[in-house]
Order: structure tokens, then C-alpha cells, then sequence
């Protein structure tokens, strides 16, 4: 089940919001749990109990590390917190990565050992680094123990972020596990998310999709420079919205259960070197990475070999995360020695370089790393690129880009201004008078001062009357339209899925 789907609108989450609001408080994570199990288990009955598993290894392990420490035994309690990792690890390494192993021996030693073809459980690169960030957070002092099973397994279980993501660290949301708020206010502020979420997903990343699908189907003879281009341009806002739309529904649904959970990104095709592109790309999990690998490992506090050092192990790690082909890892390779080269050498120059020259080159580079990532036959992205480079036989320009251009070529402006910062600013310039309400004074007799303020308080109300009435219309016109695009979909692919 996924959030844009007809099923999780109108079935799934109307009755859980009936069931939660209706509930005692106490009884609240209760119902989330069992909620979240069942939301997982409609698409892979079988693998809730591998989560099971997981949240009991980890719950009694945070156990083990907190009454270690209380006894001042730390070696103990960092054992314990290496041995979950390790368990945690080793599920996922077993059901993501093992044919991957078997292939690249066969390959390698001629050997003939069948693979396992296993199905991924969904969201279990997610899950598991949550479930990690536990014991290691309550090591650190970061977090206290939790000590109810059935709370810890609704941060596990977590429906609004289960499938993917943000990955959500233990520490950010410890507290509000049992001693969260619920309001109107909130649940709005929620809804509103939500419902922005869904129109990025449905409305904007399916729609562009389908140009992205035409592109890299086509045989690469047949793909002029410009059709190449408008293909990567496609795959890259595609992606973008597929995830961070997910991301905002993610967050939208906590914040109406009472849960805040951090931005995942943070406009990114707006930035003007490659740091700063991970900086506001996929946040969570550059901040599970550097703060659970990076800085372990020294981080910028040793010498340039080992600060390079650090770099690659992250980077390597990032693209192996991804998913269990050389693609995957390539792209995490490609990103690492950019990376490298901008805080040893490029640094200082792009930040005196024109901003456009920096943007470009920042473009250029992340549109690359997406034919990377699109294509885990290595041979295709060999082509592909040189597509985008090199003129084929099709040429620079031909008919059949001109007339993908023309077919897509606004939905193209469209997506491209409403992945800038833009429009967030004229929301909110439109909606600020909401929160400028004045309150009227009481009867009495009133000074001309007082009548003043009065008539601007009137103005007030009105104007916010107007722009609440606006973001009404905007959240019941987005869902709208998102429910009649899926009601006659065929086309509704959720691209994170498989991590």
C-alpha cells in the first residue's frame, strides 16, 4: 500500500485517524502499531515478522546497553551495541545483497551457484538504520531507554515513514513517543503537508515520468542530444518529486499523529556546488551517515588522507545502500570524489565564481550521476551518455525531440520553477495575514487610537478569512485533481520502493 493510492486515501487512513482520535492517549501507540503492521503487511504479509525480529533484537539490546552502562560497565554496553548492529546488518545484507555476492562470484570464478532470488522486503534499508540509531543513540547518553515494547515498536513500525523514510533517529522523536500533542492546529498544519506531498507524487512526477520512460526506451541510435537531455532533465524532476513528495506526505502524516519529523530536502537543484546539493538532498540519511559513520571515524578531525579516507568509506557506503548493483556503487563513488575534490581543491573557487557558472556546473554534475543511477546495465550508461554528448545518428535536434519538446515542454517550466524556493515564497506572502490577527477590543468607549487599530484588526480577520479560504480551496483543488488522475491511472510507480 502507498499514499497515493485510492485505497490508503479513502479506506486505510480515514480509519485509522478514526480509531487513533477516538482512543485514550495511553492507548495511542498501541493502535499505531498494530496499524503500521497492517499497512505493512498488505503488500508483504510474510516479512512482518522479519520486522518483528528486528524490533525485539533491538529493544532488548537497548536493555542490555542501558543496564550496562548503569553499572558503569561501558565495554559491555559497546559490545551490545555492536552485536545489534551486527544483527541488524546481517538481515539486511542477507535479503539485499546476498544474489548480488553469488552473481559477482559466479562471474568472477566461473562457480555456478544459484541464487536465492529473494523478494526485498519493502523499506528495510529504512527501517534497519532507525532500529540501529537506537542502541547507539542510547549509548551515547542521546536518548533514555525506552522501556514500553509496544511504543518502540510503533517507531519501528511507524506507517507515515516506514516505506521510505525520512529515516527518522530514535533521539528526535524519543520524547514524543509518550509525550506528544495533538492539536487542530497541527493536524492542519499535517493536511496541508500531505496534501502538497500528493500533488508533487501524482501530479508532478508521474506526469513527467512518462517522458522519462519514452526517452530511455528508445534505442540509443535513435536519440538525438536534445532527447537525450529532455530525458535526464525529466528523470531528474521525476525523481525529485517521487521522493520528497513521498517525504512531504511522510511528514505531513506525523505531524497529524503529533509527530515532527525533519525535512528531507530542501530544494536542491537550487545549489551551486555538489556539498551543498547533499546538504539539501535526501537529508535524513546524510545525517545518519555522518553521524553514525563519519564522525566515528574521525571525521574532519585527522589529516586530509584520512578525512579522504572518510569520505569514500561514507560515499561507498551511500551507493551500496541504494541498492545491490555496480550502478548503485558507482554513483556513490562518482558523488564521493566530487566531493573530495570540492573541499581540497575547488572549494574557495566556486565560491568566487559567478553564481549561474556555479548552478550550471552543479546541474551538470547531478544530471550525470542520475543516468548512474537510472540504468544498472553499466553498457547503457555508456550510451546514454554519449547520447547526451555526442551527436548519433539522430543528430543534435531532431523531429521526434521536437515534438516530445512541444508535448512536454511546459510541464517541463512547470516542474522546473516548482522546484525552486518560488512559489513556497509567494505561499507564504499570500497566507501571512492569516497569522497577523489582531484581537478586537472589549465594549466600552474607545479612544480614536483604539477605533484605528480596531479597523485594522477588521482588516485583519478579513484578509486572513480570505487567505484561509484560499488554502482551502488550494488543498481541496490538489486532492481533487490527484484523485482523478489516479482514478483512471495505469500509471503510478512508486520509484523508492526497491531500497
Amino acid at each position: 500500500m502507498v499514499f497515493s493510492s485510492l485505497m490508503f486515501l479513502f479506506r486505510f487512513l480515514p480509519i485509522v485517524l478514526l480509531l487513533y482520535f477516538a482512543a485514550p492517549k495511553r492507548a495511542r501507540n498501541a493502535i499505531l502499531f498494530l496499524a503500521s503492521l497492517v499497512f505493512y503487511a498488505w503488500g508483504e504479509p510474510v516479512y512482518v515478522v522479519l520486522m518483528l525480529f528486528s524490533t525485539a533484537v533491538d529493544f532488548t539490546h537497548g536493555w542490555l546497553v542501558d543496564s550496562n552502562l548503569k553499572k558503569g560497565n561501558r565495554a559491555r554496553a559497546r559490545y551490545f551495541v555492536i552485536e545489534s548492529m551486527v544483527i541488524n546488518l546481517a538481515l539486511l545484507g542477507f535479503f539485499k545483497y546476498s544474489d548480488f555476492l553469488i552473481g559477482n562470484i559466479n562471474a568472477l570464478f566461473g562457480a555456478e551457484i544459484p541464487l536465492l532470488k529473494l523478494a526485498l522486503p519493502i523499506g528495510i534499508s529504512f527501517y534497519t538504520f532507525q532500529t540501529m540509531s537506537y542502541t547507539v543513540d542510547i549509548y551515547r547518553g542521546q536518548a533514555k531507554l525506552q522501556k514500553n515494547i509496544i511504543s518502540f515498536g510503533a517507531y519501528v513500525a511507524l506507517f507515515p515513514q516506514l516505506i521510505a523514510g525520512p529515516i527518522v533517529q530514535y533521539k528526535t522523536v524519543a520524547e514524543e513517543l509518550n509525550h506528544r500533542t495533538e492539536s487542530s492546529d497541527e493536524f492542519a498544519a499535517g493536511a496541508l503537508k500531505f496534501m502538497c506531498g500528493l500533488g508533487k507524487k501524482v501530479l508532478l512526477a508521474n506526469n513527467i515520468g512518462l517522458l522519462w520512460d519514452t526517452v530511455s526506451q528508445t534505442a540509443p541510435a535513435q536519440t538525438s542530444v536534445l532527447a537525450a537531455w529532455l530525458g535526464i532533465t525529466a528523470c531528474c524532476l521525476q525523481i525529485y518529486f517521487d521522493f520528497s513528495g513521498y517525504s512531504d506526505m511522510a511528514i505531513g502524516l506525523g505531524r497529524m499523529f503529533g509527530f515532527h519529523f525533519l525535512e528531507n530536502f530542501n530544494y536542491p537543484f537550487t545549489s551551486k556546488s555538489i556539498t551543498e546539493f547533499w546538504r539539501r538532498w535526501h537529508i535524513s540519511l546524510g545525517s545518519w551517515f555522518r553521524e553514525y559513520v563519519y564522525i566515528p571515524l574521525g571525521g574532519n578531525r585527522a589529516g586530509l588522507a584520512k578525512q579522504a579516507r572518510n569520505i569514500a568509506v561514507v560515499w561507498l557506503l551511500t551507493g551500496f545502500w541504494h541498492g545491490a548493483s555496480w550502478n548503485f556503487v558507482l554513483w556513490g563513488v562518482y558523488f564521493g570524489i566530487f566531493l573530495m575534490i570540492e573541499k581540497f581543491f575547488l572549494g574557495g573557487l566556486l565560491k568566487k565564481l559567478p553564481p549561474a557558472v556555479t548552478h550550471i556546473y552543479t546541474l551538470l554534475i547531478v544530471s550525470v550521476s542520475f543516468v548512474l543511477f537510472s540504468f544498472e546495465d553499466l553498457g547503457r550508461v555508456g550510451t546514454y551518455l554519449k547520447s547526451m554528448f555526442v551527436p548519433g545518428e539522430a543528430g543534435f535536434v531532431d523531429s521526434r525531440a521536437l515534438y516530445l519538446l512541444s508535448n512536454y515542454g511546459v510541464m517541463l517550466v512547470i516542474l522546473i520553477f516548482a522546484a525552486t524556493s518560488v512559489p513556497k515564497r509567494l505561499a507564504e506572502r499570500i497566507f501571512a495575514a492569516r497569522r497577523g490577527s489582531f484581537v478586537l477590543p472589549g465594549p466600552g468607549a474607545v479612544s480614536a487610537e483604539e477605533s484605528g487599530m480596531a479597523a485594522a484588526a477588521g482588516t485583519a480577520r478579513s484578509t486572513g478569512a480570505f487567505a484561509l479560504a484560499a488554502q482551502m480551496l488550494f488543498l481541496a483543488g490538489v486532492f481533487l485533481l490527484s484523485v482523478a488522475y489516479l482514478v483512471d491511472a495505469t500509471y503510478n510507480p512508486f520509484l523508492y520502493f526497491r531500497f
